[in-house]
């Protein structure tokens, strides 16, 4: 299925998105204060507020700006059939993108096991850290990003990665340790 997002007088696919999305997500982005009969107007609201920061987490996730962008827009979409049971919006929200961004970095990383072998290519970058931050495992630049950027304790984030806090803690030690080392050969 796949749901449209305007943009400029015209239309863009969403992959993903449901058709009943379609009309909310169309009003939202023409900037329309436009309340379906079952959803209460908090939910614009909460796209207004979360969208952005939600964005910046996708893409510290997935290191993918467009990527970034579609999970959130998905979570948002989704998140909207069920926005009436939702008690706290920003902790659902986060736990939809999080969520998301750890199942497309799933997909990715078995597409590109399924890709022949490149010729490495010599890039200069600028930003080591970032680099660095690039190279490790996705449930370690998950935690490193949930505990540095998003400032979570241990508990949430053993939530939103689904294991215990005492793992939380020893995967950000081994990221921390993994991420001094590539530091150190750079």
């Amino acid at each position: 299925m796949t749901g449209t997002r305007a943009e400029g007088g015209g239309e863009r696919e969403i992959p993903g998105t449901g058709r009943g999305a379609r009309a909310s997500l169309q009003s939202m982005a023409m900037g329309e204060r436009h309340q379906l009969a079952d959803t209460p107007s908090s939910f614009e609201d909460a796209y207004r507020a979360h969208r952005l920061a939600l964005v910046r987490l996708a893409y510290l996730l997935t290191s993918d700006r467009f990527v970034a962008e579609e999970l959130v827009q998905d979570a948002f979409a989704a998140s909207e059939r069920v926005w009436a049971t939702v008690q706290d919006p920003r902790s659902y929200l986060r736990s939809a993108v999080v969520n998301r961004c750890r199942s497309w970095l799933r997909r990715a990383r078995l597409e590109r096991s399924r890709q022949p072998e490149r010729a490495a290519s010599v890039e200069l970058h600028a930003d080591e850290m970032w680099d660095a931050l690039g190279r490790l495992s996705p449930r370690r630049r998950a935690a490193i990003v949930l505990r540095f950027y998003e400032d979570l304790p241990d508990d949430e984030i053993a939530r939103l990665l689904g294991c215990r806090p005492a793992t939380v803690r020893t995967v950000v030690h081994r990221a921390l340790a993994d991420l001094r080392r590539e530091m150190g050969r750079a």
